[in-house]
């Protein structure tokens, strides 16, 4: 990527390098929308599902089926930061801030678990 672009997508590298499984489409908002971000994501087998931002001379094309999928993860941050403690950056430290993360997840997967059985 170019360091010349002032853009949301400066942690993209450090997201396709999380030791998890191949994704098949990076889904983004217009923030992320970028020449160097979408052929590194072609690169590695990663479709992008980002639309265009209104500036561009060339949009490319994006599936918007798949990008209806984007409010699902929105909510998900959305119901994550109803935690005050995740919403504001409370925690000083990676680790600390991370285990409030884990903790709030857990606390959010286990009542959606509890009321599905």
């Amino acid at each position: 990527m170019t360091g010349g672009e002032a853009s949301d997508y400066k942690s993209a590298a450090d997201l396709l390098a999380m030791p998890v499984g191949k994704p098949r489409l990076m889904l983004a908002d217009k923030g992320y929308d970028g020449d160097a971000l979408r052929s590194e994501l072609l690169l590695k087998g990663v479709l992008p599902v980002i639309p265009a931002r209104a500036n561009r001379k060339n949009p490319a094309k994006h599936d918007r089926t798949a990008y209806r999928d984007r409010n699902r993860i929105e909510r998900m941050f959305n119901r994550l930061k109803q935690a005050r403690r995740i919403a504001t950056r409370y925690d000083k430290t990676r680790l600390s801030f991370l285990a409030f993360l884990n903790i709030a997840a857990a606390r959010l997967w286990l009542k959606d678990y509890v009321n599905r059985t």
